[in-house]
């Protein structure tokens, strides 16, 4: 089965063969504590780093899953109340998670700007332009959930101070771990804010990956098969290049050799369309049936997800997913409209 679910999604396939070294050689039950496991977690670091071009003074961390991050952005960063202009499922799921933590007694007082970069749910984006003005506009904080777009595009990581992504989309891993930046500003924020109440405070966790550990026993195999496959990809110049020629080649394919069929980009704007999520529409009837014909050739299509679940499907343009595959997806979709 080829897989296009935008996440979890399809896995690099070293992947199998990393995790079973992670087994042989006793990865899996090393300590963390010991001086073996903290060698990995410096050298995920590091990678990060190096690999999607972090700056230098930008820390990190590793958790479980964004929506931990959502949470130690409310408790952590948020001194009075955040801002979350949102235009999608997850943008809204993220407000309303937010406010249950700190309720937003008065948002002229915001101090933390949310905003989701990548909106998996419809297949739209944020781009750095517009992420740029926000960083004019709004005077302090800004957060930016990047689910689906980290690892898969280019960032100007200065644009913001918060960056998180979980891992099974653009890195191409299995779920259950997440990426965690963040600026010196938004470290200086944890610090006046001074949170210490819960498991993921911020400066606990900054405390411990500052030395390298984690704070609380962590998924060793998950930080190992992230250090393991960014030891493999490319830098994120030539990764987002890519991407980018696959997202164009996507939508000039629905625009043009599907024109005539009863499919329809989801968004009508080229400037916010997606690169790393693709979303198609069309009747109810059309959209079930084509995804059970992609079923029946072996592949999977993403469900529509939140307003749009009955009504689009999604394509995945995530950097583990093979141009093969792409061409075969192509070929199924030109078959099935004649």
């Amino acid at each position: 089965m080829i897989t296009f679910y935008p996440g979890p999604s399809k896995v690099y396939p070293q992947v199998a063969d990393y995790a079973a070294e992670a087994v042989r050689t006793g990865i899996v039950s090393l300590n963390h504590r010991s001086a073996e496991f903290m060698a990995i977690v410096q050298e995920t670091v590091r990678l990060l780093h190096e690999k999607l071009d972090i700056p230098a003074d930008y820390h990190i961390a590793l958790v479980s899953s964004a929506t931990e991050c959502w949470e130690i952005v409310a408790q952590s960063l948020t001194a009075h109340a955040s801002l979350h202009p949102y235009n999608g499922a997850f943008g809204k799921k993220w407000a309303e998670y937010a406010y249950r933590i700190k309720p937003p007694i008065s948002l002229n007082e915001a101090d933390v700007l949310c905003i989701v970069q990548n909106e998996t749910s419809n297949g739209t984006q944020v781009s750095m332009d517009t992420l740029a003005q926000f960083r004019r506009d709004f005077s302090s904080l800004i957060a930016v959930d990047a689910v689906s777009s980290m690892a898969g595009v280019a960032f100007e990581w200065t644009l913001a101070d918060v960056w998180f992504a979980s891992v099974q989309k653009c890195f191409g891993l299995p779920a259950g771990l997440a990426v965690l930046i963040y600026s010196p500003a938004a470290l200086k924020r944890a610090e006046e804010i001074g949170e210490h109440a819960h498991y993921n405070s911020l400066l606990f966790m900054h405390e411990n990956f500052s030395k390298y550990q984690t704070p609380y026993t962590p998924n060793g195999l998950g930080i190992y098969l992230l250090m393991r496959v960014l030891q493999q990809v490319p830098p994120i110049e030539e990764v987002n290049a890519r991407t980018k020629q696959r997202a164009a080649d996507w939508y000039a394919f629905f625009e043009q050799e599907m024109a005539g069929s009863s499919f329809k980009l989801l968004i009508d704007d080229p400037a916010t369309r997606s690169d790393t999520v693709i979303a198609v529409s069309g009747n109810e009837q059309v959209i079930k049936a084509v995804k059970a014909a992609a079923q029946r050739a072996g592949i999977t299509l993403g469900n529509g997800y939140g307003d749009w679940k009955a009504t689009t499907f999604r394509i995945a343009n995530f950097p583990a997913i093979s141009d093969e595959e792409i061409g075969t997806l192509m070929h199924f979709f030109r078959s099935y409209a004649n």
